[in-house]
């Protein structure tokens, strides 16, 4: 491989960065996600198996999605509620089992009540038991990548074998984002009543939903609370065309929460700003090529390139081009030939923009032939002689 680092205007120009000032969160795990642009933010103790409590709903959600998306169950679809769903303790829905809640029903209530017994009757609808439902589960989120969950029910009710990472809980709310937007306006919703049983339990338990600030808003996701596990938090919020996912774990009290939920979001998006830096077919650098009509060729982005870059005052973004090279006429415009990484100072994961050639280069003719032929002879030569003085 080939590498060749660019210190191209068009960069250097454009890209102004120093390592975000550091926060740090009074949270025992914390993972924040730039979606938008797939960035990383900030990783604490992010990949440890910890007790979710009811964030671990978001899978439960994410599989009756599935089940929705497929056409298995629509929304007017009616469950049973057993004497096992009936009997769950926590935060309810006060189900009973003269009930025959809809998806929609089920949907609000295990968002908006964080319904224990929701989650149950959702379980064994689609699965037949709980216990099979807590297999598929953890078989789904392996299937998804992530590696540090495991589940033993549908509802985060504490037990040993009940674990996610905060890394996980963003892989599956970001998932549920992306994948299933259609049913994401439900995680902003703020009050839900089934029969008007639950006046105590009907409003949203997301303290960020009833933020608003100037430029940003929450709009999602889930709380969870045990003894064991602390006040956790899975939020978004969006500011223009960003958005961030964010996960809390094992904060002391549901103030900690709160405000430490709405202080990261303002790091987020005060601390990261995108930067336009190259439009598609910018020549950026020029690679070798081998036996063609030109002993270079351009090479340029293959779409448009923004970054999100800390804020500050240095450009200290380092940006190479990676190719096979010399490249091997002929080549064809627009050819795919290599990719821009780029490394942002701050942020751990580099940035991969496919590289493309800005011009054709035909096959050399008979002199470059030629040339080429007496170079590799002349190599060979002079690797025989040195081989001689060796010896």
């Amino acid at each position: 491989m080939t590498f060749i680092r660019l210190i191209a205007a068009t960069l250097a120009a454009c890209l102004f960065a120093l390592p975000a000032a550091a926060f740090d969160t009074k949270a025992h795990a914390a993972w924040v996600y730039d979606l938008s642009t797939k960035t990383v933010l900030m990783a604490k103790n992010a990949d440890i198996p910890l007790p979710p409590a009811s964030m671990s709903k978001l899978m439960t959600l994410d599989l009756l999605f599935e089940a929705l998306e497929d056409g298995r169950v629509t929304m007017d679809t009616t469950f049973p509620v057993s004497e096992h769903a009936q009997s769950m303790g926590g935060s309810t829905m006060f189900l009973n089992t003269t009930d025959r809640p809809t998806v929609r029903d089920l949907i609000q209530g295990i968002i908006i009540n964080s319904g224990n017994d929701a989650c149950v009757v959702v379980a064994e609808g689609l699965a037949g038991s709980e216990s099979s439902f807590a297999d598929l589960m953890t078989e789904r989120a392996h299937e998804l990548g992530m590696k540090n969950s495991m589940f033993a029910n549908s509802n985060g009710w504490p037990d040993p074998g009940q674990r996610m990472s905060v890394h996980d809980l963003g892989i599956v709310a970001s998932r549920i984002i992306t994948h299933f937007p259609q049913y994401y306006h439900f995680f902003s919703e703020t009050h839900f009543n089934y029969k008007d049983r639950a006046p105590a339990n009907a409003e949203n338990r997301n303290p960020l939903l009833d933020i608003r600030a100037a430029d940003w808003k929450a709009d999602g996701m889930k709380t969870g609370h045990t003894q064991e596990a602390g006040y956790g938090l899975v939020g978004s919020a969006v500011m223009g065309e960003r958005r961030i996912v964010f996960v809390l774990a094992g904060m002391p009290s549901e103030q900690s929460r709160r405000s430490e939920g709405e202080a990261v979001a303002n790091w987020a998006f005060r601390q990261f700003v995108m930067k336009d830096v190259a439009k598609a077919g910018t020549q950026l650098a020029e690679a070798p090529v081998w036996l063609g009509g030109k002993s270079t060729v351009g090479l340029a982005p293959k779409t448009d390139l923004s970054l999100l870059v800390p804020a500050g005052a240095k450009d200290k973004v380092t940006a190479e081009a990676v190719f096979k090279g010399p490249l091997q006429a002929p080549i064809k415009q627009g050819q795919e030939v290599g990719k821009l990484v780029i490394t942002v100072p701050g942020l751990d994961n580099a940035n991969e923009v496919p590289l493309v050639a800005t011009e054709d280069v035909k096959k050399g003719g008979f002199v470059v032939r030629v040339k080429a032929a007496l170079a590799r002879l002349s190599g060979k030569a002079f690797e025989a002689a040195m081989e001689r003085v060796n010896s």
